[in-house]
């Protein structure tokens, strides 16, 4: 005979039915990417483009890099009186810069020359613009005449006094140039290259020299 099962009031007591699960979906982010992942994306394009540019212009041009060069140098006064501090100058040079590019023509927008002694800056010209073409040379004509006060030491006035008597001068000359290239009908951006001149430049006396000028190449840097 089954045994009579006791009645249990619709109650069940088995194990807990877990709930349904849901899905939870970030705001602003559906379909799309991070705003940190879609600018390290940029970032990354950016930089493709830019690599196969620089690599399409050199397979293309073959830029050679522009020459600059001090051919002459005449100095006709260079004096420096310790009662004023007052240095006297005269100094007239011949830069010649080189565009040897078959394909690559420079603007020159801003050409300035400055002239120092002792790290000291004594001169400045401003010299025209003007554009060089094609494996062209140009020759620039900078000079630096006139007074400026001046602060030399002990070991700078030892310096000048020792230069004197050898009849030449360690004179640093920089132009600070703005420049554009062309590449046919393009042109690039404003660039602000320095080119920086040590000379030994001798001092003449009535056009004459002990010892003649050699010509200087010039460093290039941006």
């Amino acid at each position: 005979m089954a045994e009579k099962q006791p009645h249990l009031n619709g109650a069940y007591y088995g194990p807990s039915v877990p709930p349904p699960s849901r899905s939870y979906h970030s705001q602003g982010h559906d379909g799309g990417c991070g705003c940190c992942g879609c600018l390290l994306k940029l970032i990354g394009g950016v930089v493709v483009v830019v690599g196969l540019a620089v690599l399409i212009f050199w397979l293309v041009f073959r830029p050679n890099r522009i020459k600059f060069q001090v051919t002459d140098a005449s100095l006709t006064q260079f004096n420096f009186t310790t009662t004023t501090n007052m240095l006297y100058y005269n100094l007239a040079l011949d830069v010649t810069i080189r565009n040897p590019n078959k394909k690559i023509g420079i603007y020159y927008d801003r050409i300035e020359a400055n002239a120092f002694y002792e790290d000291q800056r004594f001169g400045t010209d401003a010299l025209t613009p003007f554009y060089q073409g094609h494996k062209n040379t140009t020759v620039l004509t900078p000079v630096f005449k006139g007074q400026q006060f001046a602060l030399l030491g002990a070991n700078e006035l030892s310096v000048l006094n020792s230069e004197k008597n050898l009849g030449v001068f360690d004179i640093h000359v920089k132009l600070n140039l703005r420049v554009r290239f062309k590449l046919g009908k393009v042109k690039t951006w404003r660039m602000k290259p320095k080119i920086n001149c040590d000379l030994k430049v001798p001092l003449s006396s009535n056009g004459i020299s002990v010892v003649g000028f050699e010509t200087t190449k010039c460093d290039i840097g941006f």
